[in-house]
């Protein structure tokens, strides 16, 4: 199965550049996730985390107005 992969990736041109364009998306998304994390506000992480525990009731009168 390895032999059809590596056969087909060794015809394609420049091919050593795509491993090193996904690791450079992938680290830049962690690192700007890493930033919004530790930038957010309290308060906003409070009242997302918070939202499980809400009572229903507020959203579905919300909805039925």
């Amino acid at each position: 199965m390895l032999k059809f992969i590596k056969g087909n990736l060794e015809n394609i041109d420049n091919v050593q550049i795509y491993p090193m364009i996904s690791l450079l998306i992938f680290f830049f998304f962690f690192v700007a996730l890493f930033y919004w994390v530790i930038t957010a506000k309290k308060d906003h992480i409070t009242e997302v985390s918070n939202i499980p525990l809400e009572d229903d009731t507020k959203y579905q009168n919300d909805k039925i107005l």
